[in-house]
């Protein structure tokens, strides 16, 4: 059996930065091991697998080591395959997923995700994510991850985690630290070793709880953002009611095929 793979760099217009993911359309779904399998050859942040459905498309995305019930990246990559090499006619298309339907539209250059929002409560700060960080932040609260709120951009630049630390930690998915920019409106980096990702170069999941933190904060709900990661990543946000809105592109970088033998 010979699958097509598109590997993509999302939120950002140049090859090598943003983040990469990989995207594989299929004419019927796999089993779950074999698309975990794939998942983990590929050893990116996430692979995506989009089928066509009567009612539209549908999306799941796997990390190389467990199955996400979101991800920004890998379902704007997912968009820009669909846009340009499945249906380039479609103005918009909407994926079916274990968060609800997602719809991304096209916007100029850029490509703009509609996801729930998934605003935080506060909380205390976790030991283990105090000692992962290195660092005590100012604020911290609590969705599907734990959200570490400074009061500057080099404090997260500066922050060199204790992996081990934080993918002990019991309470969420990942730890999201972020801080006002000095260019932009906020800046962020993403932790998630627990589900085999140490650090994510651009997030958007993260950003259904930083969009709506930051627009209570600035009093907004327009929002420039920047993942701060090695790679980098540029978002233009919007909060809408319970929903939200990021806006990025995506550099294409390689075109394949995966062979898997037959059973």
């Amino acid at each position: 059996m010979k699958l097509p793979l598109y590997w993509l760099d999302a939120f950002s217009s140049r090859q090598f930065h943003g983040n990469p993911a990989a995207v594989v359309p299929l004419d019927r779904w796999l089993d779950e091991r074999t698309m975990q399998s794939i998942a983990a050859e590929n050893n990116l942040a996430e692979t995506a697998f989009v089928v066509r459905e009567p009612a539209g498309w549908h999306i799941r995305w796997f990390t190389p080591t467990v199955e996400m019930d979101l991800c920004g990246h890998a379902t704007l990559a997912s968009a820009h395959v669909v846009f340009e090499k499945l249906d380039p006619a479609a103005p918009s298309v909407t994926f079916a997923s274990k968060s609800g339907p997602l719809v991304v539209t096209r916007e100029g250059d850029r490509l703009c995700l509609e996801f729930p929002s998934r605003p935080a409560r506060p909380c205390e700060p976790p030991a283990l994510m105090i000692e992962g960080l290195g660092i005590r932040p100012r604020e911290t609260y609590l969705a599907s991850d734990l959200l570490a709120v400074f009061d500057h951009e080099d404090q997260v630049r500066a922050i060199i985690p204790k992996l081990d630390r934080l993918a002990a930690i019991e309470e969420a998915r990942g730890v999201i630290v972020t801080a006002p920019g000095t260019d932009v409106d906020f800046v962020s980096r993403f932790f998630a070793p627990k589900v085999g990702v140490d650090e994510d170069p651009v997030t958007g999941s993260a950003h259904c709880t930083l969009i709506p933190y930051w627009a209570g904060k600035l009093g907004r709900t327009t929002l420039r953002a920047r993942q701060i990661s090695p790679r980098g990543g540029e978002l233009w946000c919007e909060l809408r009611g319970d929903r939200v809105r990021m806006a990025g592109e995506v550099a294409p970088y390689l075109e394949g095929t995966i062979t898997i033998p037959s059973a």
